[in-house]
């Protein structure tokens, strides 16, 4: 299926590894062309350069802290063409109430949080002055599976469901779409990093963190490709009367939970 992306332009968020780098993949494969950002200038510039090569596509990186409010002006500015913004920053550590102090909180949603907002309010205002354009927001299945262990980012999360579905049930007005996708578990290095604090937190022995994914659907979490490839397809006019709404990709994991 041609998703009809080719020479669209689309700004990926936390774009360096895991989700964002396979998101990247997806729409340079499509025909796109990317501008990748993340803090990690290194890991950037060469998925760029393996992108230009690989797919004959505009690939530039770009090097901001999404939790300082000149580093998203910038990006803005550089990104005042994009046709696609994609939302996926975020670092929100494991921990209960007790575990996540008030500084480690308010960092974290400077981030996963103000971070999607402060980003989607200068690029909305662009791509509608521009006549349209559309905003996927990488969120997390814990905004609706709830844990006690994970506090700080289901609480988050739900935060971003619902500033995603309010948006993105106006948006078309201005012929913008809003939509949002909720990975449950994935097999990124912070998938890893976030069941090792659980299990350290609940065991004593972060290496038991394996523990926690046998109940999986498949017997695995999704692989961020597949994560990445619907991003592409909601961005693209094959999914054009989509906006407000959240795809919750977990294998089923949440509605066999409720």
């Amino acid at each position: 299926m041609d998703l009809h992306l080719r020479g669209k332009r689309v700004l990926i968020t936390g774009a360096s590894k895991g989700i964002g780098a396979a998101a990247a993949e997806a729409f340079a494969e499509e025909g796109a062309d990317v501008m990748l950002a993340a803090r990690n200038g290194e890991l950037l510039k060469a998925l760029a350069e393996r992108l230009r090569s690989a797919h004959q596509i505009g690939a530039t990186a770009h090097v901001v802290d999404l939790r300082k409010a000149e580093d998203i002006a910038r990006l803005a500015k550089e990104a005042a063409e994009i046709d696609i913004l994609v939302n996926n920053a975020g670092d929100i550590p494991g921990g209960s109430l007790e575990k996540i102090d008030e500084p480690t909180w308010r960092h974290a949603w400077e981030l996963k949080v103000f971070g999607y907002i402060n980003l989607t309010r200068a690029i909305y205002a662009q791509m509608k002055a521009r006549g349209g354009g559309v905003i996927v927001n990488d969120i997390g299945a814990a905004g609706e599976k709830f844990d006690a262990n994970y506090i700080c980012g289901s609480a988050g999360n739900a935060a971003l469901m619902a500033f995603t579905r309010a948006l993105g049930g106006k948006s078309l007005t201005d012929n913008i779409r809003v939509v949002g996708i909720n990975p449950g578990p994935v097999g990124t290095d912070r998938h890893i990093t976030l069941l090792k604090t659980r299990a350290k937190n609940q065991f004593g022995d972060e290496s038991r963190y394996r523990e926690f994914q046998n109940g999986l659907p498949l017997g695995r979490p999704a692989h961020p490709r597949e994560i990445g490839d619907l991003m592409a397809f909601l961005a693209s006019d094959r999914s054009g009367y989509t906006s407000g709404v959240i795809f919750t990709v977990d294998g089923g994991h949440t509605s066999g939970w409720s």
